[in-house]
This record gives C-alpha cells, sequence and structure tokens, in this order.
C-alpha cells in the first residue's frame, strides 16, 4: 500500500520545535507569534447561539439549513457586494484548511492535470495539488502561466503570509484571463475584514466579476474575524455549477458542519460588532508591534491587511527566527511560504495584549 503521506512536503512546523524551546526558556516566558492561533474570546452572541443549538440530536446536512444559507447570501452581498446570490451560490465546509486541501480532490483533478497558487503562499495549496497527484505550479504573476493543463488558479488577497491586497485592476485583469483560457479560480479572501491600510476587494465583486460568478469561487473563514477558529466554520460562494458538483461530493464524504456550528454561523454574520471590536484590538496590537519592529531595526514589507507584519532584517530568516527566540519571541520563518520568503519572517498579531507588551519591551 502506497502512502499518500509520500507524495506531502515535511510539515513545517516541526522544525521550529528547538527555537520554540529556546525562546520558552525566557524568564518571562515565551511570546509566540508563530502560528497565528486566535487567543481572544469567542463573541458572547455567538457563544449563545452555540449553547443554544446544543440539543441537536439529528444528523446536519451538508448544504446547511435554510437560514445558514440566508445568513451567507446575505452577508456576501452586503461585505462582498456580490448581487443576485441565490441558495446554490453558497456552500458551507468544515474550516476552510479543509476546503483548500480537498477542493482538487473533489474537482476530480489528477495526473496531468496543474494547480498553480503564489510563489509565496499558504503551504496548503500546495498540499491539495499533491494529495490528488495533480502538478503543483507556483507563480509571480497569473497571467503569465501557461494555461495548457491548467486547471484550477488559487489567488489569495489578502495575502498569509505577505499581507499584500491585490487591487480591484489586477483581479479584474486575472478573471478576464483565466475566463479566456477556462481556468476555474478559488480566491482565498479569509482576511477580508482585516485590513489596514486600504480596502480589497472580492473576486465576486461586480466590479471584478462583471455581475457573473462563473469560474469563479471565493473561500472565507469566521476563524480569524469571529475568533472561531476552534468551531471550524467556513463557506465557499460562487459558481452554482461548481458549488451543486461538491455538494454532490461531500454528501457522499459526510464533510457536515456540525448543527450547533451552522447555528454560530448564523449569529456570527448577522453581527458586526464583535468584528469592529476584534479588528479594533488587532489594529492597537500592530501599531504597537511595528513600531517596535522597526526601532529593532526590521523593514516591514507589504502588510496592508491580515493578521502578520512581513518583516525583515536583510538576512537569512532562520537566523532572524533564532535572534527572536534569544529574546523569547518565537515567530514563523518565511521559507515556510516558499523560497522567495527566505530573507523574512511572519510575526503574527494573534497574542494577548499582556504578551505584545512583553514583546514590545524585549524588542525595545
Amino acid at each position: 500500500m502506497s502512502a499518500v503521506s509520500s507524495r506531502l512536503p515535511v510539515f513545517p512546523w516541526d522544525k521550529l520545535e528547538p527555537y520554540k524551546a529556546t525562546a520558552a526558556a525566557h524568564p518571562d516566558g515565551i511570546v509566540d507569534l508563530s502560528i497565528g492561533t486566535p487567543v481572544d474570546p469567542v463573541p458572547a452572541v455567538i457563544q449563545r447561539a452555540l449553547t443554544s443549538a446544543a440539543d441537536s440530536p439529528g444528523y446536519p446536512t451538508v448544504w446547511g439549513t435554510v437560514e445558514l444559507r440566508d445568513a451567507l447570501t446575505g452577508w456576501a452581498g452586503r461585505r462582498l457586494g456580490a448581487r443576485g446570490m441565490t441558495h446554490g451560490h453558497v456552500l458551507p465546509v468544515v474550516g476552510s484548511k479543509e476546503l483548500v486541501a480537498w477542493l482538487p480532490t473533489q474537482l476530480a483533478l489528477g495526473t496531468g492535470d496543474r494547480v498553480a497558487f503564489p510563489s509565496l503562499a499558504y503551504p496548503t495549496y500546495e498540499v491539495g495539488a499533491r494529495l490528488c497527484g495533480a502538478e503543483p505550479v507556483p507563480y509571480d504573476d497569473p497571467t503569465a502561466l501557461d494555461p495548457a493543463g491548467l486547471k484550477l488558479l488559487w489567488l489569495n488577497s489578502p495575502s498569509n503570509p505577505t499581507g499584500a491586497v491585490l487591487s480591484k485592476d489586477e483581479l479584474t485583469r486575472i478573471v478576464a484571463w483565466a475566463r479566456e483560457h477556462g481556468v476555474l479560480i478559488a480566491s482565498d479572501e479569509c482576511y477580508l475584514d482585516l485590513c489596514w491600510e486600504t480596502e480589497p476587494f472580492s473576486v465576486l465583486h461586480p466590479d471584478v466579476c462583471g455581475g457573473s460568478y462563473e469560474g469563479l469561487l471565493a473561500v472565507h473563514s469566521l476563524s480569524k474575524r469571529s475568533n472561531l477558529a476552534g468551531y471550524r466554520a467556513a463557506f465557499v460562494a460562487g459558481d452554482a455549477a461548481v458549488l451543486y458538483e461538491l455538494l454532490q461530493v461531500r454528501k457522499h464524504g459526510g464533510m457536515m458542519t456540525p448543527a450547533p456550528v451552522q447555528a454560530a454561523t448564523v449569529a456570527a454574520l448577522g453581527d458586526e460588532t464583535h468584528v469592529q471590536e476584534q479588528r479594533a484590538r488587532y489594529a492597537a496590537r500592530r501599531t504597537a508591534l511595528r513600531a517596535a519592529l522597526e526601532a529593532h531595526g526590521f523593514r516591514i514589507d507589504h502588510s496592508e491587511a491580515s493578521l502578520y507584519l512581513w518583516s525583515t532584517r536583510d538576512e537569512p530568516c532562520w537566523d532572524t527566527v533564532a535572534h527572536l527566540a534569544e529574546l523569547g519571541i518565537l515567530v514563523a520563518p518565511g521559507d515556510f511560504y516558499g523560497p522567495g520568503g527566505g530573507r523574512h519572517v511572519r510575526v503574527a498579531l494573534t497574542a494577548t495584549d499582556e504578551r505584545i507588551e512583553a514583546a514590545v519591551k524585549r524588542l525595545g
């Protein structure tokens, strides 16, 4: 029996363990700014919705409740500017990482097919291609790719790890190119609510897609905007024909969002107050941490959005990781996200105010 894991890259986070041990030995404890997992409480309005739906003995449906689909289409209209969205244009998923990893397989891609993603990117785009046996293709400009055999094109704006944002004109150009060549776009937009220096656009905005969702999927998550990483609450929206096919496959695969999580998602998408409150927390942490890093000799590149500061001292990234670990601060090396990140580190904003304050003091 051949092991599927043999197709996959080495799990990168294991390489960080020695530096984590060094940082943890600091007298005042570790400041972990590496992974980017939420640390603030789940908003009360969401917790109430979850507990109210706790008595859910029956199986949930893959497509979700009518209330959930209403919430997804309503939010897409309000936040993304999407027009004419019906229930056929949305599909809940069990966290966005699950969708990213298994989308190529569920689209029946395999040997001879190509899956493209940014050259600096979340590693799971490549993992998804390798799981189904397709060829992973990193790019700097997607429209410079050879479209032969290219079946799926991942976009990521705002970007993880760099925080860069694609402009409306750039998105429009890429969408037109992909449609010309029959390439399906999957746009990872999970950080859309966490922008600091520019206003991002979704591929589903009419100014980008021309009012048609053909050939377009947009992936959204509640992990960061609502502190729901532990709930695995996410969804995909866009091309109804593609989503219908995914729905049929996922029914057979039992990929169901738990009923209490569906209820919590409805509450989360119906309340903007907690989103603004959380955004303000991250903005304050970003301001303090950025100033401290720059005073310490770092340059911050891109980082117009998302929950990270793409930082460099113009040295190999592992030297920077080691330097910060001696200060009790753990960050992610940029080469986790591609060879082009070899002189950067990704510094997450996802630590408590007290830990951010400790990092600022140590950097000073």
